[in-house]
């Protein structure tokens, strides 16, 4: 009986978000409370794990995806990722743009949100297939597939961020693996797909066509801008590849576990992003300021939907089904890293969104983990691949593609939500290889 609550109750949240398009937030409260007052909870208790939930999830990751916005938000303003952009395209000869602009998507996506990069970068695109004459969607779907897998896999990213939290996963060696698993993903969905789309000629609408540019002036340089934008993957990666090299009891450990720790990487990276996108760049306190502040507002809404998954999971386990659904999980004869990404895929597609079907699976999904032994930092991978499986109609993503691309429904299906397909499967397989390596 248990299971038919829970699963009337995900059903729930897919109709309220999916089909009435009610609030997100508020559909995860909704659906929390009913399931836990359905398998017997007292209101008092529901009350109790819902603000447990909500607590826990957003303690780790306010500072994290706080931080990780306003570096993005500098990197955006400041015109640093205009100068990677037009480096990098500058620097590879025609024949080589496609790997210029998915090394750009790639770099840029990093620190930055999907939606701000795609509306950043798209227009750059335009521009460089006008200049080149070469096929639109043979230059856009490379950069695009860079953007949703980092957007998919990678910390700081909510989603990615969230569940290393809800898995007890590593940040940094999530981030390691998650670079393994992304270029052959990046690669497939991106360049390789994108060469057997030559014959669509999409007409962007001309608003799309003439974003606003720096000049040389105002940007920064390009080494700056790298280091600003990077530094939080370097200050991660290189805490966990030390962590792995280093003795246990050497004196440089603790040096080591501060570099490595997710919250001091990213408070670091902002503070020096502060000065080198900032000051440094003529830019007074309170200009910079602002630019912080509009990036809070801009991920209030996110952090409201990832407290909600968490006050989904906290009912989840409060009420013991969690671990009754994970005993049951555990005894099909199946890879735990193929029913996370399975399970995020079934929720991607009726949902929509990917931070919402890879948060709404983590309740689900957690319990594999003690119960099987899964990598905690591979089930995050899995979990953030199935996310990303099949974008359509009622995914945002979708329609932002057609708009700016200005492409008919159908041939969006057979383009984006072919990509999103590639980039969630190879995905997949890419994390079952490492998988074979590493356990």
């Amino acid at each position: 009986m248990s299971l038919i609550i829970v699963l009337l109750g995900i059903v729930g949240l897919v109709i309220l978000i999916g089909y009435f398009k009610f609030d997100t937030f508020l559909s995860f409260i909704l659906v929390s409370a009913g399931i836990g007052l359905g398998l017997g909870m007292s209101i008092s208790e529901v009350s109790a794990a819902l603000q447990k939930g909500i607590g826990s999830t957003l303690g780790f990751l306010v500072i994290i995806l706080g931080c990780g916005a306003m570096l993005g938000k500098l990197v955006a303003d400041s015109g640093a990722a205009q100068r990677i952009a037009d480096s990098l395209i500058a620097f590879f000869p025609r024949k080589y743009i496609q790997w210029a602009v998915v090394l750009t998507g790639f770099l840029v996506g990093i620190p930055m949100f999907y939606s701000v990069g795609f509306v950043i970068l798209v227009p750059l695109v335009f521009t460089i297939a006008a200049a080149t004459r070469l096929p639109l969607l043979y230059i856009g779907l490379p950069m695009l597939s860079a953007l949703s897998v980092t957007h998919g896999y990678l910390p700081p990213h909510p989603a990615p961020t969230a569940l290393v939290g809800q898995f007890g996963a590593d940040i940094g060696t999530t981030l390691l693996y998650g670079l393994i698993v992304a270029i052959p993903a990046i690669v497939l969905g991106g360049p390789v797909f994108a060469k057997t789309l030559k014959h669509y000629n999409p007409k962007p609408l001309a608003e799309f066509m003439n974003p606003k540019r720096f000049t040389d002036a105002e940007m920064p340089g390009l080494g700056l801008s790298l280091f600003s934008a990077l530094l939080p993957v370097v200050l991660l990666g290189s805490g966990a590849i030390l962590n792995l090299v280093v003795d246990e009891g050497s004196s440089f450990l603790p040096i080591i576990r501060f570099i490595g720790d997710p919250v001091m990487a990213m408070i670091v990276s902002i503070l020096v992003s502060i000065f080198t996108l900032g000051t440094f760049q003529g830019r007074s306190i309170p200009e910079v300021s602002k630019s912080l502040e509009s990036a809070i507002k801009g991920i209030a809404m996110i952090l409201l939907i990832i407290a909600g998954a968490g006050a989904l999971k906290s009912i989840l386990v409060e009420s013991e089904v969690s671990a009754f659904i994970g005993q049951k999980l555990a005894s099909m004869d199946l890879s735990p890293l193929v029913m996370a990404w399975g399970i995020a895929a079934v929720i991607r597609v009726c949902v929509g969104s990917a931070t919402v079907a890879g948060l709404t699976s983590a309740g689900i999904v957690a319990p594999l983990i003690p119960l099987t032994g899964a990598e905690p930092n591979l089930m995050v991978l899995a979990t953030g691949a199935g996310s990303l499986m099949f974008s359509h109609v009622n995914d945002s993503g979708f329609w932002l593609f057609k708009e700016f691309f200005n492409m008919t429904v159908m041939d969006t299906l057979k383009t984006w939500s072919i990509m999103e397909t590639i980039v969630s499967v190879v995905g997949l397989i890419g994390i079952l290889t490492l998988n074979y390596f590493i356990t």
